[in-house]
């Protein structure tokens, strides 16, 4: 048996904050932006959660599946801006919906984080243990973001995307290939909580989003398509043989940089980042619930889902939609 998707479902904060509303906040403009980037705008979040976006995007991926919630068996969130340090988001937004009877853990690897749990699942579901899992990709990322250092702050934005996956003999996951690279954790972090026990100084200030811009993009554009081109082998198939390619929204230079690699067209790469920035582990599930929702992704299609983020983590699978 396989896994596949078979329902989809997204949710974006009510606040738009296009380049110009950021321009009012850090030294900045639309123009340097968006030509370095492809962003033009991102959604943060002011009522909404990590743990009300899931739920939004599960209850929307469990109504196109027609599946009920109390029928899940295994539900993942894929986060690493919980709205708690304990419990895990999943074991929320299992109480939110209603999945009374799923096993519910979350998953931290960063913009990696939605393929990670999809490789979960995937394991799970051709041992026979689960038939069925809800996956989540969930971020606040504007909390963690330093909102005076313009170049981090211009590129992320919160949302979630949720895929509801099933047991199959027809189509599905066809392969996958992830990996990590420890040694290089200090190139994309986050600094936690500090620890103030009796033994420490107070008043430390809890740490942000810190990036080298430079030694992630150079990660990227070497690693994604080596990543694509694994998973492509072990599904038998040549780039030229797939319908769309499917990437973590980080930045439009990316993207182009991979299709190029890959000697693809650039059409064959839908982008959302425009609209969305970088959503880390809800950047693709929310694309690919946008794309399903245009009716863009059809019955047969090949499909490569690939991503890459802080860890430094990286995958891809091929499925067949």
């Amino acid at each position: 048996m396989r896994a596949k998707i078979i329902g989809t479902g997204y949710s974006l904060p009510a606040f738009r904050a296009d380049n110009d509303y950021l321009a009012t906040l850090v030294d900045t403009s639309d123009e340097w932006i968006s030509e370095r980037t492809g962003i033009r705008a991102r959604h943060l979040a002011k009522e909404e959660t990590t743990l009300s976006m899931s739920a939004e995007a599960a209850r929307m991926a469990l109504e196109r599946a027609n599946f009920r919630a109390e029928d899940v068996e295994l539900l993942i969130v894929a986060t690493i801006t919980g709205d708690m340090d304990t419990p895990s988001t999943a074991c929320q937004v299992q109480k939110e919906i209603g999945a009374k009877h799923a096993l519910a853990f979350d998953i931290n690897a960063a913009c990696s984080g939605f393929l990670y749990s999809l490789h979960v699942a995937e394991a799970f579901i051709e041992s026979g243990t689960y038939r069925n899992a809800l996956l989540i990709g969930a971020e606040t990322l504007s909390k963690i973001v330093d909102w005076t250092d313009r170049t981090t702050c211009v590129l992320f934005g919160d949302g979630a995307g949720a895929a509801l996956v099933t047991a199959s003999e027809n189509g599905g996951l066809l392969s996958q290939s992830l990996g990590s690279n420890g040694e290089k954790w200090d190139v994309l972090f986050c600094e936690g909580r500090p620890n103030e026990n009796p033994l420490r100084a107070k008043g430390q200030k809890c740490g942000y989003l810190k990036m080298d811009g430079q030694e992630v993009f150079k990660f990227a554009v070497r690693t994604v398509p080596q990543c694509i081109e694994d998973a492509l082998a072990k599904a038998g198939l040549k780039p030229e043989e797939i319908d769309l390619f499917i990437l973590h929204q980080a930045n439009k230079r990316i993207i182009q940089a991979v299709a190029k690699r890959l000697g693809m067209a650039e059409e064959e790469f839908p982008m959302n980042m425009d609209e969305c920035g970088n959503t880390s582990a809800a950047s693709l599930p929310i694309l690919l619930a946008q794309l399903d929702e245009r009716g863009r992704l059809h019955p047969g299609d090949r499909i490569v889902l690939s991503g890459f983020g802080a860890g430094l983590t990286w995958g891809a699978c091929v499925l067949e939609w």
